[in-house]
């Protein structure tokens, strides 16, 4: 899972997105703001409609840190026994950061 900025119809927003390991895009979300709530509305939405993984690797955003957080504190809340790994390495996710060079326009 990475985040960058990017340009959408002359704003510029945050373009979240976690892809598998063979690289196919799971999910994605564009965002005005980098920030916890931001993180979290995008890992909610990701986990709802592909399931949860056993493990999630992020750079070193405390955001992201933070987001993950804050969904494993619901799923515990709701008894669910499954907590979502966290690796936060910029080399293991090198897949998704190697992306970025690509210029995407919506």
């Amino acid at each position: 899972m990475d985040e960058t900025y990017i340009r959408v119809r002359g704003k510029w927003m945050y373009f979240y997105r976690a892809v598998d390991k063979a690289g196919n895009t799971l999910d994605f979300m564009l965002s005005e703001r980098r920030n916890r709530p931001a993180a979290t509305r995008f890992f909610a939405k990701a986990l709802s409609s592909k399931g949860i993984p056993n493990k999630i690797i992020i750079d070193k955003s405390g955001a992201n840190a933070a987001g993950i957080r804050a969904v494993n504190r619901v799923l515990k809340r709701f008894g669910c026994p499954a907590k979502v790994q966290t690796i936060r390495s910029k080399f293991l996710n090198n897949m998704i950061e190697q992306d970025h060079r690509f210029c995407w326009r919506f």
